[in-house]
């Protein structure tokens, strides 16, 4: 089953665009039983390996922006270490239910901006000036949110990089099913880059966030019961 759980999911981030992360705890947590911390750390280890193989046929293709990405790790890379201590914080006080809770949050809001932003009629050109030195102030709680929930990973994936290297030597990560994902991941990731050129991206993204959503819903909804049977 963890195999074939990398491979969807590996397949869904090279047909989408989607990053591992946000794809890969809700997965864990709802259908496996994997606690939170645990899932994201796993996330965020998957997110890089994954990319690892992605991104080399990105740079061939020339679709990396290399002075855009500078300007995103500067604020990223500490933003991920403050989100990564935040989520240690979390679990060394036992908030498992206030975790769940964020991240559910996490997934309902950032699917629903992605709906809205597919849905919404087209604007006019924007002014052409440069403001890639803003992306700097703007990736630290962007970097941040990646560190704690693993979503996003995708978009830094270098800082996604350095909070998995935290995770993994804070022992928050099941090494044999990351590893049974990553084998499964392998395949998905060459198979979804064969098809991408086939396959429209549009329909799958806006699929992909509506079940997002739903699951980001199930996250609260059960968050919310765990609380009430508190009272």
């Amino acid at each position: 089953m963890q195999y074939i759980i990398g491979f969807i999911i590996a397949l869904f981030i090279a047909l989408t665009g989607v990053g591992a992360g946000t794809i890969t705890v809700p997965v864990l947590v709802l259908f496996l039983g994997v606690p939170a911390p645990e899932a994201v750390g796993i996330g965020l280890m998957f997110a890089t390996a994954v990319k690892l193989i992605l991104v080399p046929a990105q740079i061939v293709r020339k679709n990396v922006a290399w002075r855009t990405l500078g300007f995103m790790l500067l604020g990223g890379v500490p933003g991920v270490l403050v989100g990564s201590l935040f989520l240690k914080h979390l679990v060394t006080t036992g908030s498992q239910n206030l975790l769940n809770a964020l991240l559910g949050a996490i997934l309902v809001s950032t699917a629903g901006w992605q709906l809205f932003y597919a849905l919404r009629p087209p604007k006019e050109p924007r002014d052409p000036r440069d403001r890639s030195p803003l992306l700097s102030w703007l990736m630290f709680p962007v970097g941040a949110e990646v560190g704690f929930s693993s979503a996003g990973a995708g978009a830094l994936g270098s800082a996604a990089l350095v909070s998995s290297g935290a995770h993994w030597f804070s022992h928050a990560a099941n090494q044999e099913l990351l590893m049974a994902l990553i084998a499964g991941g392998v395949f998905g990731a060459i198979t979804g880059t064969a098809l991408s050129t086939r396959i429209p991206r549009r329909p799958l993204r806006f699929a992909l966030w509506v079940w997002l959503l739903i699951l980001g819903g199930q996250f609260l909804f059960n968050s919310y019961h765990v609380w009430a049977a508190t009272r």
